[in-house]
């Protein structure tokens, strides 16, 4: 098997464990390429030769991962994610078993599912358009000025970075957003509006219910409180109601749909997976790229039920190369 393994050494506290699955994953006759990302990489020249391995293993914090699999949209190679950064949260979306053994194994088994991803354009303060892919969550407002001010603390602090900075701008400015999902537009005040992939965050919380990323669409939403303390309620709601069916989540109100518009009543910063994007903006569009990637799953994952067929490597690959 030939597996190229593209890594963000900057990506995360786990950012090591990349080579313990790596010492997992290569067995006699095997090759693997270790491709370490410098700080300015393009994701398109990282991703240039992989029609010539059999798999692609994107390693790195959740920016770097969904830059990686946009540039693998609709090719043949399997791609597996595997979490270097701080929330890793695209991981745990997919839902594997996290550990570097488990995620060798998944890739030697080569069970894979199609997943969507999100594609996000704007305008920037040059008046030129940009274009960037998303496995999460994307969005403008409070979202993204968190993201903004747990930057400089975020390599020390860890998640926690988040939740010092939510503390410090108890008070977010609310906006007017105006947005059209599907060719119906609505008005709508909040503090944030975001575009959703998929939804579920630490703790395997989903903001809104049944939002996945093998649907064909996107989940708009919007946080409407004028106070970061209100988002204390629905986080207590979700843990004791994971799934967000049976109690719901107050302040929040979504909408689905395959093509969206969004436009703020004042410039706002944007992020895109946590990474803020420079200066602000007014508006975006995003669409949902139906089954752009195929991911490794393994029996863990939400995605990996349906047998499909898609193993790349049958059983026997297996049990003639057995993990230590």
């Amino acid at each position: 098997m030939r597996t190229l393994v593209i890594h963000n050494p900057k990506s995360g506290f786990g950012s090591d464990a990349i080579f313990q699955f790596e010492r997992a994953l290569a067995h006699p006759g095997d090759e693997c390429v270790m491709r370490v990302l410098a700080g300015d990489f393009d994701a398109t020249d990282a991703c240039a030769d992989a029609e010539e391995f059999d798999m692609v293993v994107v390693s790195g914090g959740d920016g770097t991962v969904s830059s990686l699999l946009y540039a693998l949209r609709g090719r043949e190679v399997p791609a597996c994610v595997f979490p270097s950064g701080t929330a890793n949260l695209l991981c745990a979306n997919i839902g594997n078993a996290p550990e570097p053994s488990a995620l060798a194994r998944a890739c030697r088994i080569g069970k894979t599912a199609a997943i969507d991803l999100g594609e996000l354009s704007w305008r920037d303060e040059t008046g030129a358009t940009r274009t960037r892919g998303f496995g999460l969550m994307s969005g403008t407002g409070f979202d993204a000025q968190l993201m903004q001010a747990a930057l400089p603390n975020k390599a020390v602090m860890g998640q926690a970075a988040y939740f010092a900075a939510a503390l410090a701008n108890p008070r977010p400015s609310v906006e007017r957003f105006t947005i059209t999902v599907d060719g119906t537009t609505v008005e709508r005040e909040g503090i944030t509006c975001l575009v959703a992939n998929n939804a579920t965050i630490q703790g395997d919380i989903q903001i809104v219910p049944d939002c996945r990323m093998d649907d064909g669409m996107l989940n708009v939403i919007v946080v409407e409180t004028e106070d970061a303390a209100q988002l204390l309620k629905p986080l207590a709601f979700g843990l004791v109601d994971r799934t967000g069916k049976a109690i719901g989540r107050p302040h929040i109100e979504s909408f689905a749909g395959s093509s969206i518009t969004v436009s703020s009543s004042s410039p706002v910063p944007l992020e895109i997976d946590g990474e803020v994007i420079p200066g602000e903006v007014t508006s975006f569009s995003a669409r949902a790229v139906s089954a752009a990637v195929r991911v490794v799953v393994d029996a863990m994952s939400p995605y990996g039920s349906a047998d499909d067929g898609s193993s790349r490597f049958g059983e026997s690959d297996v049990i003639a190369y057995p993990l230590a």
